[in-house]
C-alpha cells in the first residue's frame, strides 16, 4: 500500500445545525458537500488540498479524547483574538514552540481544533 494523502479528516456532532454554526460562523469554514443520507449527514470544508468534515451517524461519537485537527492561519494573534471576541474557552494555549504558534478549542461537541501557525522556514 501507497498512501499519497490524508483524503479527509472527520469529527462526529450530535448537533449538525449546531456544529455549522461552529465551523461556519466562528471559524469561517466555507461548506464544499452537504449530504444529508437515511440516518445520517455529513457536511465537508475543503481547506487547501485537504478537507475536514463533520457527520451525524449512528455509531459516531464525539470525544474530547479523540485525534485533533490544527488549522494553519494567516495570522495566528487575530485569529485567537476572534476566538476570544466569540467567547470560545481556549483548552490549551495560546503558547510557542521552536517552530509554531498553537492554541486549541473544542467545538460545541467537545471535539478539540487546533489553531496553528508555522514559523517561517518551517512549512
Amino acid at each position: 500500500m501507497k498512501v499519497n494523502e490524508i483524503a479527509f479528516s472527520c469529527y462526529p456532532v450530535t448537533d449538525m445545525a449546531r456544529a455549522r454554526e461552529f465551523y461556519e460562523g466562528v471559524l469561517g469554514l466555507k461548506v464544499t458537500m452537504d449530504h444529508e443520507m437515511e440516518g445520517g449527514h455529513w457536511v465537508e470544508f475543503d481547506i487547501g488540498e485537504g478537507t475536514l468534515a463533520i457527520g451525524v451517524a449512528p455509531g459516531m461519537n464525539p470525544s474530547p479524547d479523540g485525534c485533533s485537527v490544527a488549522l494553519e492561519v494567516d495570522d495566528f494573534d487575530t485569529a485567537v483574538a476572534e476566538l476570544k471576541a466569540a467567547n470560545i474557552e481556549f483548552n490549551f494555549g495560546p503558547m510557542e514552540t521552536p517552530v509554531c504558534h498553537m492554541a486549541f478549542v473544542r467545538d460545541p461537541d467537545g471535539n478539540s481544533i487546533g489553531i496553528h501557525k508555522r514559523k517561517p522556514g518551517h512549512g
